[in-house]
């Protein structure tokens, strides 16, 4: 009898051993696995079981007993393979390494922006984004006493895990821009009077009218001396922020239309920034350049041409204006013989 008790016990151990270091499956497959808020071991060896990523289920719930896993079982998506062994399964569980989702804000993007694309990756929902980023309770619990979280949600490239608290989409946005805002910026903005708020709303003007980094300073000097000489800033892009359905194109309407952003009927800085700037333009904006320039316009390919005085800048006008539309023609032109000869 001691000797059959013994076999047994040696046989149970085999197997147990066994358990421990051969995996499922020769074959790599992987599967995603959701683990519930509160969920105790046998419902994780349930779920995985399932999945064919253990077998033993028991076998499984004991290792969790002896590894302490089963009182620090993290919540959330997990990425594991059929070739895991349990020991590793329990300890990416006890590590909570969960999977995290890619999301990348680009500069100058809105508030708007960044809720459809956060609800578009279901990370949240975009109502509650929106409302969230006019909660003066949130935003005071951020530190920040402003009316809008526009401007302060620093775009970069983000990893957010599913079911993560909208809140915590918000907080980690704002805490990447409080580190961005540099000591540099905060004592140069002194220099010019401006507030942190101003330096933002100024930077988001920049980021909207130019992509091209060698032309920041310029712009920012255009409105510096706009201001300076209290001239309206008459930024485009201000006039189009609070635009519902906007096509594309600016109408003498909305330029008449007097709103507390449209920089063509109020003096200097609109109430708020009209994106979420990036480092480069928050420089910029208490940076600007040595220049006297007053005009800029669009030359049609990125870039802009300067101009000092409103003669100047007519004729810069009426130059690029034309070669644009020229363009716009042409390309209409190909378009239309392209797709005539497609139909023969």
């Amino acid at each position: 009898m001691a000797l059959l008790a013994v076999g047994a016990v040696f046989a149970l151990s085999v197997h147990f051993l066994l358990y421990l270091y051969l995996p499922m499956d020769r074959e790599e497959r992987h599967k995603i696995v959701d683990i519930p808020d509160g969920a105790h071991m046998r419902v994780v060896a349930e779920l995985l079981a399932k999945e064919g990523l253990i077998e033993h289920q028991d076998y499984f719930i004991l290792l969790g007993k002896l590894t302490l896993t089963e009182r620090n079982i993290h919540p959330g998506e997990y990425d594991f393979h059929s070739r895991m062994l349990p020991l590793e399964i329990l300890n990416l569980l006890r590590r909570g390494k969960i999977i995290q989702y890619e999301v990348s804000i680009p500069e100058g993007w809105s508030s708007y922006m960044i809720a459809d694309l956060l609800e578009e990756k279901t990370l949240a929902n975009r109502a509650t984004f929106l409302h969230l980023i006019h909660d003066p309770v949130f935003i005071q619990s951020l530190n920040l006493n402003e009316k809008s979280l526009e401007g302060y949600l620093f775009p970069s490239t983000y990893f957010f895990p599913k079911r993560i608290k909208t809140e915590d989409i918000i907080r980690k946005m704002v805490n990447t821009f409080k580190q961005e805002y540099s000591s540099d910026i905060e004592l140069s903005a002194g220099k010019f009077h401006m507030t942190q708020h101003d330096v933002v709303t100024l930077a988001s003007i920049i980021e909207k009218e130019t992509g091209v980094d060698d032309e920041r300073g310029w712009v920012s000097a255009v409105f510096h001396n706009r201001i300076e000489k209290h001239i309206p800033l008459q930024s485009d892009p201000t006039v189009v922020y609070e635009v519902k359905e906007y096509n594309g194109k600016i109408t003498k309407k909305m330029l008449l239309t007097k709103t507390p952003y449209n920089t063509y009927r109020i003096p200097g800085l609109p109430i708020g920034p009209i994106a979420n700037p990036g480092k480069k333009s928050m420089l910029a904006a208490v940076h600007p350049a040595s220049v006297e320039y007053l005009y800029f316009v669009a030359k049609g390919n990125g870039t802009h041409q300067f101009s000092t005085t409103l003669k100047e800048h007519n004729k810069a006008v009426n130059t690029y204006q034309k070669k644009i539309t020229v363009s716009r023609a042409s390309s209409q032109k190909k378009l239309k013989a392209a797709s005539t000869k497609s139909k023969i």
